[in-house]
């Protein structure tokens, strides 16, 4: 198994950073394959810790070639502040170790403020996005009037896609009583960047052929949790891309084959951001202690996670649509010192009993948690490096996990720190 895409099977916010970290250290290349800097990854090497909104995780290890694929939208402003931040921790970045798909769209100002704008005209019934603009920009990409990467190369050319595009959104914004935006600020704005980010532009798709030609062992990098996805989430409250592993191989421009092992990151108890249905949340002692000691605020926000108790109905869903072989349970210490925890088994709505999240809002809206609970430990797992080293109680809490949601845990974590982790297979065979 050369090439493992790793995605999240929750609502995002599962520890995916560390755990590609951890596999980073043997893959070759690092492949961003959707989303935008809407979500972020949280990496600490060395007692130094790396925020990462838009660059792969691979950025942080000297040798690694890491990639933003075309299912990515990029704001190029956002791109290359990152890039000075992390040239300022002691990074080096050139064209020789990231490499932009020159086909992924672009997010432009105008995506921000139509987000911004849109949110605020839903009042009460807000959707709970970031306002940086992902969607309009995907809703763009779709519409076919988006600006790619390649855009930047010829100026007359984005010129007249910037007003095409204006003439759609100024409309809009009028009609919720905005000012109409300029063609010529957007363009502006671009041209501004466009040679600094034309350095990193190229075939992606090309060069991950070559490489995986090569024979070089490639990590492909989702970054939002599999109940966000567009078709597969809690729909309305989710992204506006599909992250779920089949997503790897249409967002980086390589087959469905090159991928050989998913492994779906999940958290041992559940999170979520923002707006949407949570059937295992609680509001109580119980979720302010889950987020207190798992420091539950976003990378990209600082918005506090909502904090609940492990769904195992949700992650078996999202392993069996998700196409996930394995997980890797992380968090783990977070549970040290509960005298008992809970495990939702299953679905009550309407009298009914379901064993699947069902796909409508008001279903959703409605689903109370059946719960199985298990003895907590009072010891701790906190740096746990082997089986050995876990409390019994802890040891039967994965087991038992393994079984309701019909996967193996791959890995577990039991820190932040990269070192802390128990594999339990090796994710890389040649």
């Amino acid at each position: 198994m050369a090439n493992v895409a790793v995605i999240g099977s929750q609502w995002g916010d599962e520890g995916k950073g560390k755990i590609v970290d951890v596999l980073s250290s043997e893959a070759d290349v690092v492949v961003r394959f959707q989303g935008g800097h809407n979500a972020g990854h949280t990496l600490v090497i060395d007692g130094t810790t790396y925020k990462l909104h838009l660059l792969p995780s691979g950025i942080v290890r000297p040798g690694k070639l890491s990639v933003i694929g075309n299912g990515v939208v990029v704001d190029p402003h956002a791109l290359l502040n990152e890039i000075k931040t992390v040239k300022s921790q002691g990074l080096e970045v050139t064209h020789d170790s990231l490499l932009l798909a020159e086909n992924a769209s672009l997010i432009l100002s105008v995506h921000s403020i139509m987000d911004q704008a849109m949110e605020e005209a839903r009042g009460a019934k807000k959707l709970g996005t970031t306002g940086r603009g992902i969607g309009l920009a995907y809703e763009d990409k779709v519409a076919r009037r988006g600006i790619r990467v390649c855009d930047l190369a010829y100026p007359d050319v984005l010129k007249e896609k910037i007003e095409k595009m204006l003439d759609h959104h100024n409309i809009l914004l009028k009609g919720w009583g905005a000012q109409a935006l300029s063609a010529e600020t957007l363009y502006e704005e671009l041209m501004s960047v466009s040679d600094e980010i034309l350095k990193y532009s190229g075939v992606a798709w090309k060069r991950l052929d070559e490489e995986h030609k090569a024979g070089k062992k490639i990590l492909f990098e989702g970054a939002q949790g599999h109940f966000l996805d567009i078709d597969h989430g809690t729909y309305p409250y989710v992204t506006s891309s599909n992250t779920v592993a089949g997503s790897a191989a249409a967002g980086a421009g390589v087959g469905p084959k090159m991928i050989d092992y998913v492994l779906g990151i999940t958290k041992a108890y559940t999170t979520r951001v923002g707006t949407g249905p949570f059937p295992t949340e609680q509001e109580n002692a119980d979720g302010e202690m889950l987020g207190q000691r798992g420091h539950e605020f976003g990378t990209t926000t600082g918005r506090k996670r909502r904090c609940g108790w492990f769904d195992a109905v949700l992650v078996r869903q999202a392993i069996k649509t998700g196409g996930i072989d394995g997980i890797a349970l992380t968090k783990l210490d977070v549970l040290d010192g509960f005298d008992e925890l809970k495990i939702c088994v299953g679905y009550e709505i309407d009298g009914e009993t379901f064993d699947h999240l069902p796909a409508s809002c008001a279903a959703q809206a409605k689903a109370k948690p059946i719960y199985e609970t298990m003895p907590g430990w009072s010891e701790t797992t906190y740096g746990a490096r082997s089986y050995a080293q876990l409390p019994a109680a802890a040891v039967k809490y994965v087991k038992h996990i393994e079984e309701l949601i019909e996967a193996p845990v791959a890995l577990l974590s039991t820190s932040p720190e990269r070192d802390d982790t128990i594999l339990m297979q090796d994710l890389f065979i040649d």
